[in-house]
Formats: structure tokens, C-alpha cells, sequence
């Protein structure tokens, strides 16, 4: 396992660009596999769980061409669905939770789709009955191998129908939308996810001919076609990078630019953090942070109780970046309670940073009370491990506030989700090793 040697208390200035956005491009990616026409990606993230993703469509037979850096063309025309039998696909599945994404195109187009038990963070439960409740409602026949953890789902044709999710899935809406394409009939979805990532979903199969209406909306209606053409897409920017960026700028004292955020798929980002008094300007596309010298301090309610940031499903705030709020808030004017409502172990990192002298009440495990420093004492540094992508990077900003040299390792997690962190981070003065 690699680690990070971080020196903190480094100030830190100039611009950064956000990479392109991982969750949409795992979605994009498994997109490619509903069409025989070559399909053109930009700003696709130099990152493990993509490249891993890559990977496997390369094992199925997927051409792929780079054409430029984060550049690639894909042309599925001829798919090796036979892989999906074999225990080199087994084991890659099993690395990638972003793999269950392949089901939806694959159902659709060849009549089946299998799959291992995706790994990925281990932030609690992540349930999968909402993507197969779906194919099976299209008319899929569902089977589960339970001794080797293993998928599938078969069907002569798939017929569209309606359906209420029983949650909000964005993954789940994502691979239920790209089988109910290549369906005949309509499909209604109704309880749809509608993140940025879904919107450039739907948007680029719409280019491809597929016919979807409610985009950006929770209901969905999707008209199936009976194939569907090549296309050319641009991945967004990481709004989960960007949030860690603001973080990492606040807490660092550091006046930091970030490069073309695309300020409308940003939803209540911006506002969150200035509810707990960090800064956030607007200058034109770019976002500035300005330098926290004299700290920042938590906003309360009207009648004077303590803020509560909790995530919730889009427009809601994004349950990836609970993590960078809680760490932005060890060093804050005031307290907050933090509620992290969809995973329940999402919070067990906050052991590091009490160990690094943080004020933190875990009350359960999905809820924190944080009272801030001011600033007054520093976090001191430690040696800790990453448990997960998001309270990896989450533990790196706070090593880099700290005070002395902080040990980070399993950093493949970090990795996973974050593009050449460290040489990135270099740049803007940061003292970071990989080890």
C-alpha cells in the first residue's frame, strides 16, 4: 500500500481545474455497450475506478481509441458477452462498485446482463434491489447465485411499464434508464434520481435517438426505440472535487482559484459552505475562495438552535462531501450537527480527527456535533489510514491544517476517486510525499 508524508500549516495559493466528474463518467462508460456506433468521451478522469471500468469493457470487446488526454472513442460492434461467465470478469466486477452500471445496456441490447457483488467504499449498506426490482418490472427473470455472489438477469424482450423506486438510486436510475431505452413501449419512472450526473445521462442517450422526457425532474418518461446511434460527450467537472477544494481553501487560511465549475449543476454547494461562513465568490465561470484569515463562522437559525447539514437526494446536498463539511467544521466559530442519513458508517472516521485533537460528539452513527476551534489550537499531525474515498480526502485536508508531518496510508482509496492529488496539490504549495 502506498501512503502520503504531509507537512501542514503550508499556506497555499493560485488555481486549480477540477477534474471531470467520476460518478458521470461511470455512467457514461457503461452507456457505450447500447450501441454498435463509435461513441466520442472528453474529460474523462485519470482515475483508478474508471480506469478499472475501462478495463472491463476492453475484456468484453469494446474497441477503445484514445484520441487525447481524458480523450477516448468507443465502439461496442463486437461484444464478447461470454466474458460475463468468466472468473476474470468474476474478480474485476467484484473491485468496482460503478460495474453494476453494465447490466441496464447489456439486458437491453443482448437480453442479458450478469454481474458479481460490486465492492467499492465500505460506508454501510449498498443495497441493489432497486436496479433489479426495475429490470424485473421491464421483464427481466432475476437469478442470485448466493455461493458465489453472482447476478443475472435474462429476458427475450424487454416491455416498458411503470415504476415508483423505492428509493432514489442514482446508479439504480441510471442502469434502469439505459435498459427501458431499448424497450418496447413506455416506461415511467416515477421517484427518479435527477442529479447533474443523470441529467448528462439521459441528455447524451437523447443524442444517441433515445426518447426521454422529465430530464432533470424525479419522473421520467422514456419512449423505447430500436437502436440507438453513435454521439460525442463531455463529462462535467467533479462538483465533488470542487466541494473538497473549497474545504481545503478554508481550512488552509489559503485564497484559492477554481477553474470552470459549471455554476448551474453545482445545486446547494456553494450555499452550504457559507453557512458555515466560508466565502464563496463567483467570478464568472472560475469560483475564488478568498483567504479565511480571521476564520468563519457557523451561521444559526433564525430562532438561535444549532445548524444541522444533512444530505438528502438532489437538489438536496450530496452525501459525498458531509465529509469535507464535518473536517471544514473542526476549525470553525461555533457548533454544528452534522447527519449523515444515507450510510451508517459513513461517520466512523471522526475517530482520526478527534485523535488529532478535533471537538467531535459521534451521537450514532449517522449523526456528529462538532464544535469548532476558531482557529485557536491547530489539529495536531498523525499517522491514520483511509478508510474510503471521501473521508480519505477528507483526512488529507485536515493533515494539511495540522500541525507537524501527517502519515496517510491505504491512499489507493484517495486514488480511486482523486487525479494526481499529490502533484496537483504540489502546485499550489502544498507539502505532500507520496511515499
Amino acid at each position: 500500500m502506498g501512503a502520503f508524508s504531509i507537512t501542514g500549516g503550508q499556506p497555499l495559493s493560485g488555481a486549480i481545474q477540477p477534474q471531470g466528474a467520476k460518478n458521470e463518467a461511470l455512467q457514461i462508460l457503461c452507456a457505450v455497450l447500447l450501441t454498435p456506433e463509435a461513441v466520442t468521451i472528453e474529460n474523462i478522469p485519470d482515475i483508478i475506478d474508471v480506469n478499472k471500468l475501462i478495463q472491463i469493457l476492453i475484456q468484453l470487446g469494446v474497441k477503445v481509441e484514445k484520441q487525447d488526454k481524458g480523450a477516448y472513442t468507443f465502439q461496442a460492434d463486437q461484444v464478447n458477452i461470454d466474458y460475463l461467465q468468466s472468473d476474470d470478469f468474476k474478480e474485476a466486477g467484484r473491485g468496482l462498485r460503478g460495474s453494476i452500471m453494465i447490466v441496464g445496456p447489456l439486458l437491453a441490447r443482448f437480453g442479458k446482463g450478469f454481474i458479481p457483488k460490486p465492492g467499492g467504499d465500505k460506508i454501510g449498506r449498498r443495497r441493489l434491489d432497486t436496479h433489479f426490482q426495475g429490470f424485473i418490472k421491464l421483464g427481466a427473470h432475476f437469478r442470485y447465485n448466493k455461493e458465489e455472489y453472482f447476478y443475472g438477469v435474462e429476458a427475450d424482450k424487454l416491455t416498458g411499464t411503470y415504476m415508483l423506486l423505492d428509493e432514489a438510486s442514482v446508479t439504480g436510475t441510471a442502469n434502469i434508464v439505459m435498459a427501458a431505452v431499448l424497450a418496447e413501449g413506455t416506461t415511467t419512472i416515477y421517484n427518479a434520481a435527477c442529479e447533474p450526473y443523470l441529467q448528462q445521462l439521459c441528455n447524451m442517450l437523447v443524442r444517441m435517438g433515445a426518447k426521454i422526457s422529465g430530464i432533470g425532474s424525479n419522473l421520467l418518461i422514456i419512449e423505447g426505440v430500436t437502436s440507438l446511434g453513435g454521439t460525442q460527450h463531455r463529462v462535467l467537472p467533479d462538483m465533488i472535487e470542487i466541494g473538497s477544494w473549497i474545504g481545503l481553501a478554508a481550512l488552509t487560511k489559503s485564497a484559492i482559484t477554481i477553474k470552470d465549475v459549471y455554476w448551474e449543476y453545482l445545486g446547494q454547494i456553494p450555499d452550504v459552505f457559507r453557512r458555515l461562513g466560508v466565502s464563496v465568490e463567483r467570478k464568472g465561470e472560475d469560483m475564488f475562495i478568498p483567504a479565511h484569515t480571521d476564520g468563519y463562522e457557523i451561521q444559526s437559525y433564525i430562532d438561535g438552535s444549532v445548524m444541522t447539514i444533512s444530505d438528502a437526494p438532489w437538489p438536496g446536498f450530496t452525501p459525498d462531501l458531509l465529509s469535507i463539511i464535518l473536517v471544514v467544521a473542526t476549525q470553525a466559530r461555533g457548533s454544528v450537527l452534522i447527519h449523515q442519513k444515507m450510510f451508517e458508517s459513513r461517520l466512523f472516521f471522526v475517530d482520526k480527527l478527534i485523535d488529532m485533537g478535533a471537538k467531535i460528539i459521534l451521537c450514532d452513527p449517522h449523526r456528529a456535533n462538532v464544535i469548532g476551534h476558531d482557529f485557536k489550537s491547530s489539529l495536531k499531525a498523525t499517522t491514520m489510514t483511509s478508510p474510503d474515498i471521501r473521508a480519505g480526502i477528507s483526512l488529507l485536508i485536515a493533515a494539511m491544517s495540522a500541525k507537524g508531518t501527517s502519515t496517510i496510508h491505504n491512499i489507493e482509496q484517495i486514488d480511486r476517486g482523486y487525479q494526481d492529488i499529490d502533484t496537483r496539490l504540489q502546485a499550489l504549495g502544498a507539502k505532500i510525499t507520496r511515499l
